[in-house]
C-alpha cells in the first residue's frame, strides 16, 4: 500500500522537472552527498541553451544582490516535515467555519500551503515587521542548514524558539540583508498560491521600501506593479528634517494582464442600489415634495450601510443625489468669475482659490441646473452630482487618519488601555479589500499582528453580501513587561488568564469582532435597520492551527537508519501524543485537500471514522481495523458517489492478511477509491 510523504513539497524537484520540460538535455543524472543518484541540472549545458542571454562572470548587470541570498532561496525551497494540529478549543464554530488562523512561522506556514492552495488565494495582504534601525522589533529564523535532508531531518525535531530566534538591530551587520533574506522567502512562496488574477498589497515605511519594490520586481516582474498607494495617516510630532506623515503600500499582480479593467468597490455596488431605489420612488410619485418624502424616510432607515456615500441624501425626478460637492480648486490658483445668485441678484462668495471649472464649463452646469444655491448670496455655490455619475477607483493616495486603528481595538477591548502600539485602522483595510476581492475569495495576512485584517474583512462581508474567507498566520511572539510599550499587553493577557504572546491576543481580537458584527447583524434584522445586502449566514469563525513537528516518528522518514536493537520499538512510526484529528489534518495538507472543508466524524464497528466534505476524503487511524469494516467502507456511497480517497494507518490493521487484501476490496467494489496508508 502506498505511503503518503507527509513532508512539504520540495520545491527545487519541481524545478528541476519544469527545466526538465523545457530543455530536456539539460537535467542529468549525478551523485548525491550520500552517493544516491538523483536529477541534477547541468549547468553548462543549460547555459549553452540560453547562450543568446546568458550573463557569465563578473560582467556589469542590473540585479539585486545582497549577502545570504543563495541561501534564502535555498532555504525557501527545501521541504519540511511539519504539521498543522487543530486545537478546536480555541477555535470559533471549528465545524462550520471557513476561516483559518494559522500559529506559528509564517515561512513554515507558506510551506505547508503550498500543495492545498496553489494558485488559489486572490489577495495577500503584507504588514511585516518595519526594519527600522532605532528598534529591535524584526524577528526571523535564524535556523539554515546548507544541505536540504538535514534541513529535512532537523525540521522534524522541535526546537527550543529562544535559541532560533534573533532581533535584527542596527549593531547588526547584515542589518538590510537579514530582512531581504526574511522577506524574499515568503514573497518567493507567495506568488505561488496566488491567483492568476492574485495581487499582493505590501505596506512599508521609507527605510525599505526602494529595497522591496526591487525585491518584487525580480520575484513578480516590473510589468506586474501595478502602483502605490500612499496613506497619509498622521502627522510626526517629532520630525527631524522632513515630518514623516504617510506610508506605502506596494501593489504587486501575479500577472497585471489578467486584472479587470477597473477596480471597483463596494461603494460601487451601493451606489447601483441608489439608483435603483431612485427609480422604483421617480415611478411611484409625481409630486416632488412627495419624492423627497419618500427617500428621506428610507434615507434615515439605511443612513447607517451608506458608508461615504451617506452623503446622497437628495433626490429629483432625474436621480439621487448629492450636494456637498465642492467647486473650488484645491492647491492652486483657479478660475475667476462672478456666479450671480438667482433670488439676491449679487456675486455669490468665490472660494479661496477659485474655481476648478473654466467659465464656459461653469455655464453649461448652471444651464443644465446642476449648481445648488444657498438661502443668499454669502454662501459658496456647490456642485450637484448624481448617484448615477458615482465612480470610485482606488486613487493613489488615501488620506485616513493614522488614529483610527487604536480606536477601533479601544472599542473592542475596552478595559485595556493599549494591546498594540500600531494597529491599522479597520477602514483601511476594508478599501483595499472592497477593491481587489469579491464574494468567495480568499485572502491571506501574513503577517497577522493585531488581525485588522481579518476584522475587515468580516465587516465587508456584512457590509456586500460577501463570503470572502481569511487566512491570517501570527507567530507567538512572547510579550514581555520588560518596556513601555508591551507592558499594559502584557497585563492584559495575565488578567485574562491567557499566554502573554501576540498570537493570543490576535486570536481574542478576531473573537470579539466576530461577535460584534453578529450582535449588530441581529440587531438590524431585528428591525432597528434594513440591510442592503442580507447573507443568509455570517461566517465570523476560525479554525485555530498550530505549526508543529511532524506527527511521524523519525522512523518514518528514515527507515533504513534504524538499528536492529531499536527495531521493536520503532513498531509504531507516529508520535505517542498526536490525536487522530492531528494525523487527518496532516494527511489534508499532504493530499493538498483544502482545509475548511466540512469534517463529520462518525463510529462505524467501534472505530472512529472521518468524512472531509463527506466522500472526497475519508481516514480510519485506530487499530484492530478489520475486513468487515473495510468492507463496509468500500461500499459506502454519498449522492450516489463513491469514496475519492481513503487512509489509514500503515500498523492499524487487525493481521498482515487484512492489510493485503485492503487495496484488493476496494479494486472490486469501490475501484475509483484511491487507497492510501500513513
Amino acid at each position: 500500500m502506498e505511503k503518503l510523504k507527509m513532508h512539504s513539497p520540495n520545491l527545487t524537484d519541481g524545478n528541476i522537472a519544469r527545466i526538465r520540460e523545457l530543455f530536456p538535455g539539460c537535467v542529468t543524472e549525478a551523485h548525491d552527498e550520500n552517493g544516491t543518484l538523483k536529477l541534477a541540472v547541468d549547468f553548462d549545458q543549460l547555459k549553452q541553451e540560453l547562450s543568446d542571454s546568458i550573463v557569465e562572470g563578473p560582467q556589469e548587470r542590473y540585479h539585486l544582490n545582497w549577502p545570504g541570498k543563495r541561501e534564502a532561496l535555498l532555504t525557501a525551497n527545501a521541504p519540511i516535515a511539519k504539521t498543522l494540529r487543530p486545537c478546536l478549543e480555541e477555535s470559533v464554530d471549528f465545524d462550520t467555519t471557513k476561516n483559518l488562523f494559522i500559529e506559528g512561522d509564517n515561512l513554515d506556514a507558506l510551506k505547508l500551503l503550498q500543495e492545498t492552495y496553489l494558485g488559489k488565494v486572490k489577495m495577500i495582504y503584507i504588514d511585516p515587521p518595519y526594519n527600522r534601525k532605532k528598534g529591535n522589533n524584526l524577528i526571523y529564523r535564524d535556523d539554515f542548514v546548507g544541505n536540504t535532508y538535514d534541513y529535512l531531518i532537523k525540521s522534524n525535531q522541535l526546537d527550543e524558539d529562544s535559541q532560533r530566534l534573533v532581533s535584527n538591530t542596527e549593531a547588526n551587520g547584515r542589518f538590510h540583508s537579514d530582512w531581504l533574506s526574511m522577506m524574499y522567502q515568503r514573497l518567493k512562496l507567495s506568488k505561488n498560491i496566488l491567483s492568476d488574477n492574485g495581487v499582493v498589497f505590501i505596506a512599508i515605511d521609507d527605510n525599505e521600501t526602494v529595497n522591496i519594490r526591487r525585491l518584487c520586481d525580480e520575484i513578480f516582474g516590473e510589468e506586474n506593479f501595478v502602483g502605490t498607494i500612499i496613506w497619509k495617516n498622521v502627522t510626526d510630532n517629532n520630525p527631524t528634517n522632513i515630518a514623516v506623515e504617510h506610508e506605502s503600500i506596494h501593489v504587486y499582480a501575479k500577472s497585471k494582464l489578467s486584472l479587470e479593467s477597473v477596480w471597483k468597490s463596494q461603494l460601487s455596488d451601493i451606489k447601483d442600489v441608489l439608483v435603483k431605489i431612485g427609480e422604483k420612488l421617480i415611478a411611484k410619485h409625481k409630486n416632488l415634495d412627495e419624492l423627497q418624502d419618500a427617500y428621506l424616510k428610507w434615507f434615515k432607515e439605511n443612513k447607517s450601510q451608506l458608508s461615504t456615500l451617506d452623503r446622497y441624501k437628495y433626490i429629483d425626478f432625474d436621480g439621487i443625489y448629492t450636494g456637498s460637492q465642492s467647486v473650488h480648486n484645491p492647491g492652486k490658483e483657479g478660475y475667476r468669475y462672478d456666479i450671480i445668485h438667482p433670488d439676491t441678484k449679487l456675486p455669490c462668495k468665490e472660494p479661496l482659490m477659485g474655481y476648478r471649472f473654466p467659465k464656459e464649463t461653469m455655464a453649461k452646469l448652471l444651464s443644465e441646473e446642476k449648481i445648488l444655491f444657498g438661502d443668499d448670496h454669502n454662501k459658496i455655490v456647490e456642485l450637484k452630482v448624481y448617484a448615477k455619475d458615482y465612480e470610485d477607483k482606488l486613487s493613489s493616495v488615501f488620506e485616513l487618519d493614522g488614529r483610527t486603528g487604536p480606536y477601533d481595538l479601544k472599542e473592542l477591548f475596552p478595559e485595556a488601555k493599549k494591546v498594540f502600539s500600531n494597529p491599522k485602522p479597520v477602514a483601511l483595510l476594508e478599501r483595499l479589500l472592497s477593491f481587489s476581492t469579491a464574494d468567495t475569495d480568499t485572502c491571506l495576512d501574513l503577517f497577522a499582528g493585531s488581525s485588522t485584517f481579518a476584522h475587515a474583512l468580516m465587516n465587508l462581508n456584512i457590509a456586500d453580501g460577501g463570503h470572502r474567507v481569511f487566512i491570517s498566520i501570527q507567530y507567538p511572539e512572547e510579550i514581555t513587561s520588560s518596556n513601555k510599550e508591551s507592558i499594559e499587553a502584557f497585563d492584559f493577557c495575565k488578567q485574562k488568564n491567557i499566554k502573554p504572546n501576540i498570537a493570543e491576543i490576535s486570536k481574542e481580537r478576531i473573537r470579539r469582532a466576530g461577535k460584534k458584527i453578529k450582535d449588530e447583524k441581529e440587531q438590524t434584522v431585528s428591525g432597528q435597520g434594513v440591510l442592503l445586502y442580507a447573507p443568509t449566514t455570517i461566517d465570523t469563525g476560525f479554525r485555530v492551527l498550530k505549526i508543529d513537528s511532524s506527527n511521524m516518528a523519525e522512523v518514518y522518514y528514515t527507515p533504513d537508519a534504524v538499528n536492529q536493537v531499536d527495531l521493536f520499538n520503532a513498531v509504531d512510526n507516529i508520535k505517542p501524543d498526536r490525536k487522530p484529528e492531528d494525523l487527518l489534518f496532516q494527511v489534508l495538507l499532504d493530499a493538498g485537500v483544502d482545509l475548511s472543508l466540512t469534517i463529520r466524524k462518525e463510529t462505524i464497528q467501534g472505530k472512529t471514522v472521518f468524512f472531509v466534505d463527506e466522500n472526497a476524503l475519508v481516514a480510519c487511524f485506530d487499530t484492530d481495523v478489520n475486513e468487515e469494516l473495510v468492507r463496509e467502507l468500500a461500499q459506502l456511497r454519498s449522492y450516489d458517489m463513491p469514496i475519492r480517497k481513503i487512509v489509514f494507518r500503515d500498523n492499524g490493521f487487525v493481521s498482515d492478511a487484512v492489510k493485503i487484501n485492503v487495496e484488493q476490496i476496494f479494486r472490486q467494489l469501490s475501484p475509483g477509491t484511491e487507497v492510501k496508508s500513513i
